[in-house]
């Protein structure tokens, strides 16, 4: 099961490369979310938004790991899926809870993201990836 979920599917041609070029751009775009708030953390300014009610710090913590953390593992093609799990949820939560009452022009940026990571949730990381080499 776990190997299932982690493994790259065979993708024919071309579309690894396509995948390869969405991973590694999503990866480097979001890493300029995630960054400026990991220097906070690291900081120990722990104040963020409290949208799905776990409390502000536990609240931060995940958006880091989300936004930092699986960015890189994005970007390396390592245990992509699960990544992509934490970067999909934390998008839906700043599209659909954050930025719910803002219109779209608020919510477009985290609906991208979001549409991205379903993308390389289905697809997987593609023949170019850490996980093609170890799983």
């Amino acid at each position: 099961m776990l190997t299932s979920l982690l493994a790259p599917k065979k993708l024919n041609g071309s579309v690894n490369l396509g995948v390869l070029i969405l991973r590694v751009f999503l990866g480097i775009l979001m890493l300029t979310h995630g960054y400026p708030k990991f220097e906070k953390m690291l900081s120990g300014d722990m104040s963020f938004g409290n949208p799905i009610f776990l409390g502000e710090e536990l609240s931060f913590i995940l958006t880091v790991f989300a936004e930092f953390v699986c960015s890189i593992l994005l970007i390396f093609g390592l245990l992509t899926r699960p990544a992509v799990f934490f970067l999909a949820f934390t998008m839906a939560v700043a599209a659909f809870i954050v930025h719910v009452d803002d219109g779209i022009a608020k919510q477009e940026k985290a609906l991208l993201y979001l549409a991205g990571y379903v993308c390389l949730w289905f697809t997987g990381p593609g023949k170019y990836s850490a996980d093609e080499r170890l799983f």
